[in-house]
C-alpha cells in the first residue's frame, strides 16, 4: 500500500505551487501598488491599481485551478492503484482457487 502514498505527494506538490504562485502574485501586486503610490496623474494612479486588483484575481483563479487539477490528479492515482491491486488480488485467489480444483 505504499504506492497509494503517492497521492499525498502529489497533493503537497499542488499545495507547495499553489504557495509559489501566490507569493509570486503578492510581490507583483505589491510592486504594482509601489508604482501606483509614484505614480504622477490619476489615469496612471488608477490604470496601475487596477492592474495590481486584476493581476491578484487571475492568481487566485490559477491557484485555485492548479490545486483542483493536483488532488483530481491524486483522487485519480489513488483510484488506479485500488482496482490494480484489487485485480491482482482477484486474479491471486482465481489462481488460487483452479490450483485446489486439481488437486
Amino acid at each position: 500500500m505504499a504506492e497509494i502514498d503517492l497521492d499525498a505527494v502529489i497533493r503537497s506538490t499542488g499545495k507547495k505551487q499553489n504557495k509559489t504562485l501566490m507569493e509570486a502574485a503578492r510581490k507583483r501586486h505589491a510592486r504594482l501598488m509601489a508604482l501606483a503610490a509614484k505614480a504622477k496623474d490619476k489615469a496612471a494612479k488608477d490604470r496601475l491599481k487596477n492592474t495590481a486588483k486584476s493581476t491578484l484575481a487571475m492568481a487566485n483563479a490559477a491557484a485555485r485551478r492548479l490545486q483542483i487539477t493536483a488532488e483530481n490528479a491524486a483522487d485519480a492515482y489513488a483510484r488506479s492503484m485500488k482496482k490494480a491491486i484489487e485485480e491482482i488480488r482477484q486474479a491471486a485467489e482465481k489462481s488460487a482457487s483452479a490450483s485446489k480444483k486439481k488437486k
